[in-house]
């Protein structure tokens, strides 16, 4: 891992965005292929979709639509082990997303005149699984629950058919998708698989959806970003990020653990560490190439964290460091800190922020009933990560009687006229006129 030492220097927020280490070239050439092969699919339909399955998975004369007896069979033969954990994380996930849902709120604005806020789910989503180097049936969980809970009605789901499963979408993704309740199931990945939510495969029998979301490597997100207007998108969930800001009372041991988990999801990961603490961060550095080194996926783990997003950050005091990582905005961020708690307020700007020595990201992948389809790319500083609020729409419903528009109608006449808009104030005055 590199070192970027910012002691010492008075820095700008500008400056420190510009000290935030990211793959920016790789994220750039992401997006012009990415739409690309939305465009593709949006053209050719189901032969773009087989022709990306050939180049990108391996995968030839696969069944797109996924048979339900194919899920049938997924879910009889899950290890118990596996739908045990399944069902504990459904039950987590669905309790943390039901407070998400805002209750329907009457405001009075006067005698006969109510304004009642209320939030619509959408009506169909398409959920993606990434399947490339490892197996997600958590995020099935992750992405279809809120859907649930907001109270979608049709969820369709899309997950890479794999070369190893006779072109099959992962029997553990259909399992869990199984298990959920989920029938509609397509066997078609990254990019292409966006652009078939977004604009339909009619030859599939797949109608278009009116939100998107599921995480996915950066051509994944880039495609979310290219059929932006046309469909919904949860953030850009791109190939993940994990800072780490600690201080000299940290355990090298655990952070350096907690780096190195994020790193083997892919070679575009980014692992980080911020600190004050520069013998911490020697040993940080150490416990990192010990477990790299003894990790199942060293080679991949090895190539996140010597890309240019992967970086050891060495800052003055406390200040700095809650300054870096706000300008950062991690997808997971989790201080190690001995008052961990209490300056957790401090850090605002994070996809979801891991207190203390006991609660690592992957707690947050996987049972802490939090959501990990989370904003990358600093998309925290604005963007949410993924929750049941993803599929809800908020709405105004207006309602006056005759009296309460009889009290408004000189003003909006007034202002109508004042906008060189007469028709406006017209249409209020035929409700007073014979």
């Amino acid at each position: 891992m590199r070192t970027i030492d910012l002691r010492g220097r008075e820095l700008s927020p500008a400056d420190m965005l510009a000290a935030v280490p990211r793959a920016t070239q790789a994220r750039a050439e992401a997006l012009d292929t990415a739409a690309r092969l939305v465009e593709e699919v949006r053209e050719r339909g189901e032969g773009a979709l087989r022709e990306q399955a050939e180049r990108f998975d391996r995968v030839v004369g696969h069944e797109v639509r996924v048979p339900e007896a194919h899920m049938t069979q997924a879910l009889d033969s899950l290890d118990p082990a596996v739908r045990a954990a399944l069902d504990e994380a459904i039950q987590r996930v669905r309790l943390a997303s039901a407070a998400q849902v805002p209750a329907s709120q009457v405001t009075t604005i006067g005698a006969g005149a109510t304004i009642t806020q209320r939030w619509q789910p959408v009506h169909r989503v398409g959920v993606y699984i990434p399947g490339g180097k490892a197996v997600y049936p958590s995020s099935v969980v992750m992405n279809v629950v809120p859907a649930q809970v907001a109270g979608v009605q049709q969820i369709a789901l899309a997950s890479p058919p794999q070369a190893d499963q006779d072109g099959r979408v992962h029997p553990t993704i259909l399992a869990a998708a199984a298990l959920l309740g989920v029938t509609e199931v397509y066997a078609m990945g990254g990019a292409g698989a966006i652009g078939a939510f977004a604009h339909g495969v009619p030859g599939l029998g797949l109608d278009p959806v009116d939100v998107v979301s599921g995480p996915g490597n950066n051509y994944v997100a880039s495609a979310k970003r290219a059929v932006a207007g046309v469909v919904g998108t949860d953030s850009e969930a791109g190939a993940t990020e994990i800072l780490v800001v600690a201080d000299s009372t940290a355990d090298p041991r655990l952070v350096a653990a907690d780096l190195v988990s994020q790193a083997e999801h892919d070679e575009q990961a980014s692992a980080v560490l911020v600190t004050d603490a520069e013998g911490l961060a020697d040993r940080v550095v150490a416990e990192v190439e010990r477990l790299t080194a003894a990790t199942r996926h060293s080679a991949r783990v090895a190539a996140a964290l010597a890309g240019p997003q992967s970086a050891v950050v060495l800052v003055d005091d406390r200040a700095m460091a809650v300054a870096f990582s706000n300008a950062y905005a991690p997808e997971h961020l989790e201080l190690h800190l001995s008052d961990a708690e209490q300056a957790a307020a401090a850090f605002t700007s994070a996809g979801a922020v891991f207190v203390g020595d006991h609660t690592p990201v992957s707690l947050g992948d996987y049972m802490a009933g939090s959501n990990h389809v989370l904003p990358t790319g600093g998309q925290a500083r604005y963007a949410p990560g993924l929750g049941a609020y993803t599929f809800l729409r908020p709405q105004q419903v207006v309602s006056y009687d005759r009296a309460a528009l009889a009290a408004v109608r000189e003003g909006v006449v007034a202002l109508a006229n004042s906008e060189a808009l007469p028709a406006h104030g017209e249409a209020i005055e035929a409700r007073f006129t014979a």
